[in-house]
């Protein structure tokens, strides 16, 4: 059992790693978020919710206190968040991070899958980037996720590493799911490592 922060608990992502973490493991989770009123608590023997700024030290290290791993699934300035967060939980010795970014970020879309989304050409992404360089200069135990696009369907999906062309345009959102559940409960599992993710192409 491994005490789990979900941080942007009450996004599309956020919501659907709780549920899989809470029906694939024991572990026991401190759902975080600006609207914690928004968070539909499904067991209250192991779900703990805390309203929260990502952006205030006190709340972050109100929160980290006592985790073994870290999820962070937000939308904005995601550089901004990365810095808070890394330089959180290096303060409250807290090692495993797990990040959602975005496909495109290492210019990595092949043409045939679409390349108008790389950061080259979207400069939407810079803040993306942003958060993985702190990351990835962080000295914690992180894995980077780089998910395509969110789609309905099932656990189906490969990965793809840092430097190997990008696999498929769409994911679904069960799927990173099941990655973060095997990522928070496996501290080896791709550390040190961005991973991009996607349905496999037919």
């Amino acid at each position: 059992m491994k005490n789990v922060l979900i941080i942007g608990a009450t996004g599309t992502l956020g919501t659907a790693a709780t549920q899989a973490i809470l029906a694939g493991t024991d572990d026991q989770l401190t759902l975080f978020a600006r609207s914690a009123n928004r968070i539909n608590v499904t067991d209250p023997d192991r779900e703990k919710v805390i309203s929260g700024n990502v952006m205030n030290d006190a709340d972050l290290d109100a929160v980290l206190a006592g985790q073994d791993a870290v999820f962070a699934a937000l939308s904005g300035n995601l550089g901004a968040f990365a810095e808070k967060i890394v330089t959180a939980m290096n303060r409250n010795g807290v090692k495993r991070l797990v990040f959602i970014t975005s496909m495109g970020i290492y210019n990595e879309i092949p043409a045939s899958i679409g390349a108008s989304g790389n950061l080259q050409n979207n400069p939407i992404l810079r803040s993306y980037r942003e958060a993985a360089d702190v990351i990835e200069a962080s000295g914690l135990d992180y894995t980077i996720i780089r998910p395509g696009w969110f789609a309905g369907g099932p656990v189906n999906y490969e990965v793809t590493h840092k430097g190997e062309p990008f696999g498929g345009h769409d994911v679904s959102v069960s799927s990173i799911a099941d990655l973060v559940k095997r990522l928070v409960d496996d501290d080896q599992l791709y550390v040190h490592d961005s991973v991009g993710i996607n349905t496999p192409q037919n």
